[in-house]
């Protein structure tokens, strides 16, 4: 993994975050830096600032992309607009994280792209392809489109989610089968989550698009006094 932030203080913790996982992590600056490291070998994640002392980190997604880069890409700024979110994941971005962030978040969002990646077989011989991000995660009826954000049903029919209700999907999609308290479904407020109704309705809102198909309507279940679980299995594809 490379984490690509000009500010000395965030790519620390960034770093520092990152290497609670088994992949070595290496800090850079500046992009003449993350080109140096990419020369060395293929990288799983770049995690991407946007305003870089020598570049621009849009542009530099593009021509990454543009060059056949295979690696997962998430971009952490400052730049919270959505034309700037939207303009993201189309030149290729795979995850979009606005700062200040939660660290919690950072790593489940981490884990989830890695998760998602995978490695082509090979003929015996021959050298390992570059992880793939997959598009699109199964769950029950649907298939979650992870670059576009929305769902899709068999017949290719559309259901756009809102922004609450995409992270509160793909929590549960990082952690099937498990239950997932309020603090851990919205760790960005876990000061007061536990106090606020709100997950609540957005837990309904996200229920009532999954039921619009049928065999949606069990996906997201409520575990009395500890939170809501997604049972059943995901395949990313």
């Amino acid at each position: 993994m490379v984490v690509l932030e000009d500010d000395p203080d965030i790519r620390e913790l960034i770093t520092a975050q990152l290497s609670r996982e088994p992949q070595r992590v290496d800090p850079v600056g500046t992009i003449a830096q993350l080109r140096a490291s990419i020369a060395l070998g293929p990288v799983d994640l770049l995690i991407l600032d946007l305003n870089l002392p020598d570049g621009d980190g849009l542009d530099l997604c593009r021509e990454l992309r543009a060059a056949g880069h295979e690696g997962a890409i998430m971009m952490v700024t400052a730049r919270e607009g959505p034309i700037d979110r939207v303009l993201g994941l189309e030149l290729g971005a795979d995850d979009y994280l606005t700062k200040p962030f939660e660290p919690r978040e950072l790593l489940a969002r981490v884990r989830n792209l890695l998760r998602r990646s995978r490695v082509f077989d090979q003929a015996p011989g021959q050298p390992q392809s570059r992880p793939r991000v997959a598009r699109f995660a199964r769950v029950g009826p649907w298939r979650l489109d992870l670059h576009q954000r929305r769902l899709v049903t068999a017949d290719e029919r559309l259901v756009m989610l809102s922004s609450a209700e995409y992270r509160l999907l793909t929590r549960f999609i990082e952690a099937p089968n498990q239950v997932l308290s309020r603090e851990e479904l919205l760790p960005e407020r876990s000061a007061t989550v536990a106090f606020d109704r709100t997950i609540d309705i957005q837990i309904s809102r996200l229920r009532h698009k999954l039921a619009s198909e049928p065999g949606g309507d069990d996906l997201i279940l409520t575990v009395r006094s500890e939170g809501y679980v997604l049972p059943g299995p995901v395949k990313f594809e």
